[in-house]
């Protein structure tokens, strides 16, 4: 299991996360700024700069079918929002709120639907997964049946790597609470690749 997740889920080689803070906080905070007067070449590069990692969120959140809409709406979301950004939390954070929130909003209306179409195909119980493509697989099937408040702790750790003090402030919420319900994820998780048909 340990291995499935890791394979599967680990971040893109490329990393949005700062590794010079001061010197990436000044640059973010001047790219947020012109957005805000309305500067469009602004706009441009903050979608090209941040575009990459709310499209592995969303994958993760409502499958790839969907995946490319909702990362639209999640940057007219940002744009037309931007001017209540105050800096007082990273722009990271304040993004990854926004874009959680819209998955979020986006999986309450498919359900009210009555309508959730699985991505995959459901597994061959009898199959047992051999390749770290087959065990990614799995676990994306296993992670369209998880709880979507669920499933987003569980990707924002995981998937894009955030501190639980990160994700506490993403999803307002407390460390302890991060904490506790990431295990009951990744319990649920390992019932669900289970039933699939996954084995260690």
């Amino acid at each position: 299991m340990q291995n499935a997740r890791r394979n599967a889920l680990a971040p893109a080689s490329k990393t949005y996360r700062n590794t010079e803070p001061e010197q990436t906080t000044v640059v973010e905070a001047d790219l947020v700024a012109d957005c805000q007067r309305g500067d469009r070449d602004a706009q441009r590069r903050l979608y090209e700069q941040y575009h990459a990692q709310v499209h592995r969120l969303m994958l993760r959140m409502v499958g790839c079918e969907e995946a490319a809409d909702l990362t639209q709406d999640v940057f007219l979301r940002v744009l037309q929002t931007i001017s209540k950004f105050t800096g007082r939390s990273q722009f990271s954070t304040w993004l990854y709120r926004v874009a959680v929130n819209e998955a979020l909003q986006h999986l309450r209306r498919r359900s009210r639907k009555r309508f959730a179409p699985l991505v995959f195909e459901p597994s061959d119980r009898a199959a047992s997964p051999t390749t770290q493509s087959e065990e990614g697989e799995l676990l994306d099937r296993a992670l369209t049946r998880l709880d979507p408040e669920l499933r987003s702790l569980f990707v924002l750790r995981e998937v894009e790597r955030l501190s639980y003090h990160e994700i506490a402030a993403v999803l307002d919420l407390n460390e302890g609470t991060v904490g506790s319900r990431l295990n009951r994820a990744r319990d649920l998780l390992q019932q669900y690749l289970t039933e699939l048909g996954w084995r260690p």
